[in-house]
């Protein structure tokens, strides 16, 4: 059993897909700093590639995403698009080797399958990808056969379907209507065409969710073959998602039934032989995420954990984030800006921050503790973080091994708050971020 001290998870904190995260980001990164890290790259490189359109909003739902109801709109982001990723491969060294591309959203498979094809075809045309790994987001209620044939046509052997729960009366609650059979049927197309990693997000803390419902879903989640699941607690945060009004929030959980449904998934997962990634993602054991687990190869960047081990990470689109290891860079989030600059030959850096060294020791530590459980902290760090680790080190949530921070097994559902006393911008602005469970 995890103990619950509600007064160790009450601050909302980040999830640190980054560090800086993207709350530190200002208006003083812009289109030169981009190219000159462009210019920089060097060695293994990945792409993300950011498509801002859902054939409907779900009401949850916190991405940059838009619905994609007018075709002149998508024709001209995806012309915009394009110009990025000429601008972009033009100013990359001939030594940067692109062996990863990501697409995600909003959903990919929004626009039409022959606009998928052409937009990965100019993507291989100047980039030229080394035996890429291809991972695509896709949405099952918009997932017809002809994708299956998109698919298997650029190689993805990894994909990702937004699921959230089963439970006909929560798809309700949140706009998102797909019944089992809908998700079925893509398991299918999405086997059928190659793929070998399937993923699952899931969600605890829903509107009206029982213990049953989750444990349902879960289980209808194992008997379809998920290769990972991602089980994510509901954020509501409507004062910054407008959509999220629509969910009734006096039916949400409270927070100690939130972290009883957390407990019951992770140990109905492991049971199920899944290996855990920190406390809500789980892999099967021979998936390539559970084997950078077990070799202490885990990362984390702007997609959540993952395998990849690259330095550089390019984002392309309106809103996407770009990695760099001195520095971090969002497109424009607007598509109307994002497209106007483009059409002037500008590149569409809006926003960013430079990471200065401890920023890189300090995220070190916490994707270090994040991944693995464990991070080395020196002496003077220690001693400067003391005061905020203090009640988790009392209730034997973390422990010091000589220089090395090691979080319990009771810790796990703290791993966030842990880390977290290592970020110094997190002073303020507490209702930026989701709870930490």
């Amino acid at each position: 059993m995890w103990p619950y001290y509600p007064d160790l998870l009450d601050k909302p904190v980040p999830r640190y897909t980054s560090f800086p995260t993207a709350a530190e980001f200002a208006g003083d990164i812009g289109p030169a700093d981009q190219m000159a890290a462009l210019e920089q790259a060097s060695g293994d490189v990945s792409l993300y590639i950011h498509i801002p359109f859902c054939e409907s909003i779900c009401w949850y739902c916190a991405c940059n995403t838009g619905a994609a109801n007018r075709r002149q709109r998508l024709a001209s982001y995806l012309d915009a698009l394009h110009r990025e990723i000429r601008m972009v491969a033009a100013r990359l060294p001939s030594d940067a080797r692109v062996r990863r591309i990501a697409f995600g959203g909003g959903s990919p498979n929004a626009i039409a399958p022959v606009d998928f094809v052409r937009l990965f075809n100019e993507l291989e045309l100047r980039f030229r990808p080394v035996d890429p790994i291809i991972s695509i987001e896709l949405d099952p209620r918009t997932l017809i056969d002809e994708w299956g044939n998109v698919v298997r046509g650029i190689g993805a052997t990894h994909a990702s379907m937004g699921v959230q729960t089963f439970a006909p009366h929560l798809q309700e609650a949140i706009g998102r209507v797909q019944p089992r059979d809908m998700i079925e049927r893509s398991v299918d197309i999405l086997r059928g065409a190659g793929v070998t990693s399937l993923n699952f997000d899931l969600m605890y803390g829903l509107p009206g969710q029982g213990r049953d419902d989750l444990t349902d879903t879960l289980a209808d989640t194992v008997a379809l073959g998920a290769d990972r699941i991602a089980l994510f607690g509901y954020a509501h945060v409507p004062h910054l998602i407008a959509r999220q009004r629509r969910i009734d929030a006096s039916a949400l959980p409270p927070k100690e039934e939130r972290f009883v449904m957390a407990e019951m998934g992770y140990q109905q997962l492991v049971k199920a032989g899944y290996a855990a990634i920190g406390f809500d993602h789980f892999a099967r054991p021979d998936d390539p995420l559970a084997k950078a687990a077990a070799t202490g190869q885990l990362h984390r960047n702007f997609q959540g954990f993952t395998d990849d081990a690259a330095a550089v990470l390019i984002g392309l689109g309106a809103s996407a984030i770009s990695n760099f290891p001195d520095v971090l860079v969002q497109n424009e989030k607007n598509s109307g800006r994002y497209r106007m600059l483009l059409s002037q030959g500008v590149l569409p850096a809006g926003l960013g921050v430079r990471r200065s060294a401890d920023d890189r020791m300090r995220g070190a530590i916490i994707e270090g503790l994040l991944c693995h459980g464990r991070a080395v902290v020196a002496p003077e760090l220690a001693r400067a973080v003391a005061q905020g680790l203090a009640p988790y080190l009392a209730r034997g949530l973390c422990v010091f091994d000589r220089e090395e921070l090691v979080i319990t097994d009771g810790g796990l559902p703290y791993a966030r708050s842990i880390a977290a006393q290592f970020d110094p911008y997190r002073q303020d602005s507490p209702r930026r971020f989701s709870s930490a469970i």
